[in-house]
């Protein structure tokens, strides 16, 4: 079944801290969809964490401030460091008072000229369907078969990269993660969480005990209890460019995600209207969180981190 764009467009919230030159590249990627011009922009700034950064949060404000080929511009400037996940969670739930959907970004993404387009007739698609938890803009390198005809297809592993989601789905989150400690206790119920990604019990484990700062993996545990899935594309809408030494996230060389972008994107999308698990695009999906494969990656980074 072949999507229609409907109107209005989600936003595109846009989240923003002190990398000026991916900044530069993410938002000329945006300005360079068809829908630009029809979207609204709205972009989250957070204030330095330490001294030497000042500058180029600076330096990062002053050129936001002057972003056009948009339909409206709106920047809301941090007075304090809230950190990623604070800015995100903080910042989504506000722009929800005036939306039913979003589009979130961060600042070192670069999208391809029908990304827009994608996710904005996937989150029109699946609107109604609280299967449907989000959407993703981006797919890693991953073998879709031939016989496959759809344009999208669905895991139960929220996307972190150029993602997009419903007012009545983000509402429903327990950042708290109130039932951790029972949750806990279940070697079932992990090795249930884990089946989508061997990394994910270790991250909610690390985050509960302050180790890290994740909305993602809260995210994730979420939609594990609620049993839902996320929308992922079969061919890649973005790339990060985040691998750099100055990436706050992701500073390694070598590294699974990185994906080639299409060069040739349709504007036309097939989207299932029946939710089901493909089961061989699920285990090509997995492999790439299998604790080999991320051993190896671990083991490239660490042996080439001199070169």
């Amino acid at each position: 079944m072949e999507s229609k764009q409907e109107r209005p467009l989600a936003p595109v919230v846009l989240f923003v801290y002190n990398r000026l030159d991916t900044l530069i590249s993410t938002v000329e990627s945006l300005q360079e969809c068809r829908l630009a011009h029809e979207t609204d922009l709205i972009i989250f700034s957070d204030a330095h964490k330490h001294e030497k950064d000042v500058v180029d949060v600076s330096n990062v404000r002053k050129f936001v401030a002057e972003i056009q080929g948009f339909k409206s511009l709106k920047v809301f400037e941090a007075s304090e460091n809230k950190g990623l996940a604070g800015s995100i969670i903080s910042g989504v739930t506000k722009i929800f008072d005036d939306y039913e959907s979003v589009i979130v970004m961060e600042d070192d993404l670069r999208v391809s000229p029908n990304f827009l387009t994608y996710m904005n007739e996937a989150l029109e698609f699946y609107k109604d369907d609280k299967q449907v938890f989000s959407v993703s803009g981006y797919i890693f390198k991953m073998k879709i078969p031939l016989n496959y005809n759809y344009d999208v297809f669905f895991t139960q592993r929220h996307c972190s990269w150029g993602w997009g989601m419903w007012k009545d789905r983000w509402i429903d989150i327990d950042w708290a993660v109130s039932d951790y400690e029972e949750f806990s206790k279940s070697k079932k119920k992990i090795r249930k969480f884990n089946e989508i990604g061997s990394d994910l019990f270790s991250s909610l484990q690390k985050q509960s005990r302050g180790l890290i700062n994740s909305w993602a993996i809260r995210c994730n545990y979420h939609q594990f209890k609620k049993q839902t899935v996320t929308v992922y594309p079969t061919v890649t809408k973005l790339t990060n460019l985040g691998f750099g030494e100055q990436a706050t996230h992701t500073n390694q060389r070598y590294n699974k995600y990185k994906v080639v972008m299409e060069e040739s994107p349709k504007y036309s999308f097939n989207f299932p209207k029946e939710v089901t698990l493909n089961n061989q695009l699920i285990s090509r999906y997995r492999f790439k969180f299998n604790r080999r494969v991320r051993l190896y990656y671990y083991i490239l980074n660490k042996l080439f981190s001199w070169i």
